[in-house]
């Protein structure tokens, strides 16, 4: 049902008329020094392409590359903790995994979900008049690059960490009882990188209002002082020609906006008349940064219109 034609968050075979599975993989680098809140993170990371899906994740395979020439095996047995901790808070049962030699550490899962053939939600729906909204802040990139050069505030990484922490599992299970036209997750691909991939897919055009986009607040600091992932410079990059700039927004919120996030929140395209009870129970559930940022236009086509 969805494969690699599209640029969705997860892959989707029917197995009968009432039940689909839902399949996905991610593994990333180190991004913070405690191994177990590494493992909540890269576990959070995963599950979310699940959850943006409108699916349940059931079942998930460890996937491990280490330094075990290097590095402590207590390392991994923390971070495979720290995951655990998140499958479970999440109803999701390790089945198994695999590991290899490496000399990066990495670590991710595949997951796969359930969902009802008929209640997919992909990244391809988006109507023009919809309402878009976003549920956690924008900023992780910038401010894990900031944490690596120890320029990072105790207590605003203790923020970032618990926002990369937090599933997504809230804010999908509100779109998928409230019904959503479209959604996507924001991950490596910055909010600009992961709403082209919707304006492109929907064939619509998307309206960012850069006032109403959440972000931590020192993202914007940082990204004056030049402090910004290459990732983001590749995203900028990348989806430059798909974007119109014409109101000259602020080149720190620029990168802000193409940061490249981990365990970032959901961009949900809900019909208008749905949107403020959307945003009411997906606040309810305790995504409480949730905010409507822009809407769906049905032209330019497969274009972002920054305003």
């Amino acid at each position: 049902m969805v494969g690699i034609n599209l640029a969705d968050d997860a892959g989707v075979y029917k197995l009968s008329s009432e039940l689909a599975i839902v399949q996905t993989v991610d593994l990333i680098t180190a991004i913070v020094d405690d191994p177990r809140t590494f493992g909540m993170i890269a576990t959070a990371n995963a599950l979310s392409d699940i959850y943006a899906m409108g699916a349940r994740p059931i079942t998930a395979l460890n996937v491990v590359a280490f330094p075990s020439d290097t590095m402590d095996i207590a390392v991994m047995t923390q971070i495979l903790g720290g995951s655990l901790e998140k499958l479970n808070e999440s109803g999701v049962t390790l089945v198994g995994g695999h590991s290899i030699r490496d000399k990066e550490l990495k670590f991710g899962l595949c997951v796969t979900g359930t969902i009802h053939p008929d209640k997919v939600i992909t990244n391809s729906n988006a109507k023009a008049g919809d309402k878009l909204i976003l549920t956690k802040p924008l900023g992780t990139g910038i401010l894990n690059t900031a944490l690596k050069a120890g320029m990072l505030k105790a207590d605003t990484q203790a923020r970032v960490t618990r926002q990369m922490v937090r599933l997504n599992d809230k804010a999908a299970d509100a779109m998928t009882t409230v019904g959503v036209n479209a959604a996507t997750d924001v991950t490596g691909f910055g909010l600009i990188g992961h709403a082209c991939e919707m304006a492109e897919n929907s064939k619509v055009a998307v309206e960012i209002a850069c006032d109403k986009v959440p972000f931590i607040e020192e993202a914007l600091e940082f990204a004056g002082q030049g402090l910004i992932p290459a990732g983001m410079y590749d995203n900028m990059k990348f989806r430059a020609d798909m974007v119109d700039n014409s109101k000259k927004i602020d080149e720190d919120l620029l990168a802000v906006l193409n940061d490249p996030q981990t365990s970032g929140g959901l961009l949900i395209s809900v019909p208008a008349e749905k949107a403020e009870a959307l945003l009411k129970s997906i606040k309810k559930k305790g995504d409480e940064e949730a905010v409507i940022i822009g809407k769906v236009l049905s032209k330019p086509e497969s274009r972002i219109v920054l305003v």
